[in-house]
């Protein structure tokens, strides 16, 4: 009796279906209402292709011999897709060009307007081949337009972009025409097919990879190709592949960095000329027919759902069971930023199977030029930022690992948004005493003389003196410096409030209202130059743009320190306007006391992907005023007038002492007894109040009061 119990349980399972059919009929109240007229649309290929939209996953496009669209996941009855005369096209980006025509005659136009306009695509890369046209394809995981040629049963990508245009993919051998599809989720999975063959690429092309076959743990075939498959609709999501054969066949797999496998699920008769299958969720397939009805227009849909977990758990396939019970990330569905030079630290969950040991896989998330590990010509520019993402998977995970999918992230290798840049002001114009903060809150003004400053607006002396507003809230107060010494900023960077580092990189500084009376302490020739270095008066034309951002930054400043032919050192004399990096390059305030308002640009183009700049202001003190004549005449006369007074000191005692020098002393003293009884009487005459007459009149004096006026 149990033995009985044991057979009708197995006879059971080996009975379980696939899926259950079920058919979709809804939606038919217009039913009596004939179709518009117009162009009934339908693919030009045998296969058959469900498409989902990555980011609205109930927008399906169903092509085949009639085509089909759904905003509802196909969950009622429609009719085909018709194109009114009204209407023109689907696109807005068409290709036009004969597929399978020899190259390089095979001409092909673009249009970014709906077709309603075309250009003629010229390309060197397209110009070199020798082949056959297989397809046009773009590649937006890489912004990469590939040109798939054919020749001689072999296939392999050229790209008409830097930095890929540099060199083609790995030849691979086909047999029919290939149909592309580009995987979403930017990482650059790609699935080459036809009724006969089908090949993966996980790099957009540069490696073509063939597919393996498994039963059980073992390897029926490295090449699915090599077991004569008859391809009739074939699903793709980001990591899973399925395969529907006109055989009557369903395979499902994995597609990873490291191979796609597929095994072969129990046999069932899903297939027809009209069925296509698509995925709905992760571990999802769907398998979708159209069904015409007799008396309505509209079709109806057959759908049948195959729970993929549920299916691969069926012992009679032999698939080891998942080797990991848990994996998981806060890192999902999120954008993390890694700017230059810097480091992204991400983590993950991982529960493995009890009794199992998976092998660990270690991710190190670095920008491969600065290691380098990347060839020169790997991007565009390094300069600019760009769009990457990152993956954690299981390297050794059975194919039963459904649910378990990889956690996937994009990362933004360009501008970190928390970091800032600040002059140090350690010892300020305030602290010193000298200026007052509550003063230079309350609209303070200073004035910079004519002589002092150029106009920023032209290029022109200045015709008056500039009154400035001190703007306090943006600079507080002015970092002290000393006129005579030689200076530079110390500037600091900061991210998300937290004091980083001292910037070394290389940066720029200009006074926003025109101030001149500061240079630099080095040349071209004292730092060292290997070309002509660039300066402010390259970008001169540009300065009335200068409170719209920093006219000198990192897009456009190129380093003196690198051989140049367009540029040689013709000037080593001229100043050498850049701070920071590997100069001590410093900044010479000229004989002026005063505030000078500054703007800070980094101008290295590898410090970070940001635009980073910043106003601070200096307070320049300890300058004397200018003499009235120039410090060579001065030392002259001070020189003369000593050496005067030496020889004066010598030849006066001895001329003295000669009788012509006696007779001049008795004429300077009778002079000068006389200049003094002259001054006595000049004093007494000219004494306006009472002055005493006396005169004998007997023994006594009189006293005259003096009515003399003047």
């Amino acid at each position: 009796m149990l033995l009985l119990m044991l057979a009708a349980v197995a006879t059971v399972v080996r009975a379980e279906p696939l899926c259950r059919p079920f058919n979709v009929r809804t939606g038919k109240v217009f039913g009596s209402k004939p179709l518009p007229e117009g162009d009934m649309l339908f693919y030009a290929f045998s296969s058959i292709h469900v498409l989902r939209d990555f980011c609205h996953s109930n927008v399906v496009l169903y092509l085949g011999k009639k085509i089909f669209i759904s905003k509802d996941n196909f969950e009622s009855s429609l009719p085909p897709l018709i194109i009114p005369k009204s209407m023109k096209e689907l696109s807005n980006n068409v290709f036009a060009y004969l597929r399978g025509g020899p190259l390089p005659r095979t001409k092909i136009f673009f249009s970014d307007n709906g077709g309603f306009s075309f250009q003629y695509l010229a390309s060197e890369s397209l110009d070199r081949l020798k082949g056959t046209l297989g397809g046009i394809f773009h590649f937006y995981s890489l912004s990469q337009v590939g040109i798939l040629e054919v020749k001689n049963k072999l296939g392999s990508f050229h790209y008409m972009e830097h930095p890929l245009n540099h060199s083609a993919g790995i030849p691979f051998k086909y047999s029919d025409s290939l149909d592309v599809i580009i995987k979403p989720g930017q990482r650059g999975f790609l699935v080459l097919w036809s009724q006969t063959s089908l090949l993966v690429s996980p790099n957009s092309g540069q490696i073509m990879e063939t597919v393996q076959l498994w039963k059980g743990k073992t390897v029926v075939t490295p090449d699915i190709s090599n077991i004569g498959i008859n391809i009739h609709s074939l699903a793709s999501n980001a990591y899973e592949l399925a395969l529907l054969t006109r055989e009557n066949v369903v395979y499902y797999g994995n597609q990873g960095y490291l191979g796609t496998t597929l095994v072969q699920l129990p046999e069932q008769p899903v297939w027809s000329e009209e069925a296509g299958i698509s995925f709905t969720d992760t571990g999802m397939l769907e398998v979708l027919t159209p069904v015409a009805d007799p008396r309505f227009p509209a079709f109806d849909f057959q759908k049948c759902i195959v729970n993929v977990q549920y299916v691969l758990n069926n012992a009679s396939l032999q698939i080891e069971p998942c080797n990991v019970e848990f994996l998981d990330s806060t890192m999902v569905e999120q954008m993390f930023t890694i700017d230059m030079n810097s480091k992204l630290e991400l983590s993950a969950l991982m529960i493995p199977r009890p009794g199992k040991i998976p092998i660990p896989l270690e991710i190190e998330l670095k920008q491969q030029q600065h290691q380098n590990r990347a060839d020169l010509n790997f991007t565009t520019s390094i300069k600019r930022n760009a769009i990457s993402s990152i993956t954690v998977d299981i390297a050794d995970k059975t194919i039963a690992c459904v649910d378990l999918k990889p956690l996937s992230t994009l990362i933004s290798v360009g501008c970190d948004k928390t970091k800032k840049i600040l002059v140090q002001n350690k010892i300020s114009a305030c602290s010193m005493g000298i200026l007052n903060p509550v003063e230079l809150q309350r609209n303070y003004t200073y004035t910079i003389e004519k002589e002092a400053y150029r106009p920023v607006n032209y290029d022109a002396q200045a015709q008056a003196d500039l009154l400035v507003y001190y703007q306090y809230k943006e600079l507080g107060c002015p970092r002290l410096v000393y006129y005579d010494k030689p200076w530079k900023p110390v500037v600091e960077m900061w991210k998300d409030g937290v004091l980083e580092e001292i910037m070394d990189a290389e940066y720029v500084i200009t006074e926003v209202n025109g101030i001149t009376t500061y240079s630099y302490s080095l040349t071209a020739a004292t730092a060292n130059c290997r070309s002509q270095p660039q300066n402010w008066s390259t970008f001169q034309s540009d300065l009335h743009f200068l409170y719209q951002g920093s006219l000198w930054n990192r897009e456009n400043y190129v380093s003196c320190h690198e051989d140049n032919k367009d540029n040689p050192l013709l000037w080593p004399e001229v100043e050498y306007q850049i701070l920071g990096g590997q100069t001590d390059n410093r900044v010479i305030f000229g004989q002026r006391n005063g505030i000078y308002t500054f703007i800070l640009s980094v101008v290295d183009p590898y410090y970070s992907y940001c635009s980073l700049d910043t106003m601070f202001s200096v307070y320049v003190d300890g300058a004397l005023p200018m003499a009235f004549f120039s410090p060579e005449l001065s030392i002259t006369v001070l020189v003369f007038t000593a050496l005067l007074s030496v020889w004066l000191a010598y030849a006066i005692p001895k001329e003295l002492s000669t009788e012509r020098g006696q007779r001049l002393t008795n004429f300077c003293s009778w002079l000068f007894q006389g200049c003094l009884g002259l001054c006595r009487c000049s004093w007494l005459w000219d004494r306006p109040k009472l002055w005493l007459r006396s005169r004998r009149v007997g023994d006594q004096p009189e006293r005259i009061r003096s009515t003399q006026t003047n």
